[in-house]
């Protein structure tokens, strides 16, 4: 067993207080989210987790790419059919959470999901690298698969199927926006006593801001 109680470090680069914050989440996430990227904070700062409850009734979390972000909320493209797709239709409230240990900041999201519409997806699709696009087709993502070589032999018969074509979006791959409903701040400070700031929607408009304790 490896003893990890001596890993620890003093968060000592910024602050977060109420008087610095604005009314909309949404607005406070652009700014941390570009400070991040100006300052190199992850090698893919738009990487984050996304937990859903599985069918199994078990919470599974894995990093995905956020492609978008507006006013309405936050949008990544998945496989619908994929264990995560199939999740999030059946229970469409999720969290999305970023990491960006760089500005020793995180931010937690929790929301309910819904899928983008076809046009939305279509226009993301079609701006994809076309080896991208053949994978969300050749892929059955979350079925078991015979080895890799099933991949690539299939990827294979593709390019020859498609070559000199459009290719088209597959139905069972889109987009999901994810409309957030509670957006909480976490801002490293030494001695622990982290900044935490949660807003909560309490109507379609209005947020209600909230210190936690750390």
């Amino acid at each position: 067993m490896k003893d990890l109680s001596n890993y620890r470090k003093s968060y000592e680069k910024s602050e977060l207080l109420e008087n610095q914050i604005p009314e909309d989440p949404i607005n406070l996430f652009h700014r941390w989210f570009y400070e991040a990227e100006e300052l190199n904070a992850a090698e893919e700062v738009n990487a984050m987790t996304v937990t859903t409850i599985g069918l199994d009734g078990f919470p599974k979390a894995r990093v995905v790419l956020l492609k978008k972000f507006n006013e309405e909320g936050f949008i990544f493209y998945t496989n619908y059919n994929s264990e995560k797709g199939k999740a999030i239709l059946n229970n469409p409230h999720i969290c999305l959470s970023f990491f960006w240990p760089t500005v020793e900041r995180q931010i937690i999201i929790k929301g309910i999901a819904e899928k983008t519409p076809e046009n939305v997806s279509d226009n993301y699709f079609a701006s994809r690298p076309d080896g991208s696009k053949l994978g969300a087709i050749v892929s059955p993502q979350s079925e078991v698969i015979p080895s890799r070589e099933f991949l690539e032999d299939n990827l294979k018969q593709l390019e020859k199927e498609w070559e000199g074509k459009e290719i088209l979006r597959p139905a069972h791959w889109g987009g999901f926006l994810v409309r957030p409903v509670e957006v909480e701040f976490w801002q490293g400070r030494p001695n622990r006593l982290h900044d935490r700031i949660r807003y909560q929607l309490t109507n379609d408009y209005d947020w209600k801001i909230e210190r936690l304790s750390p």
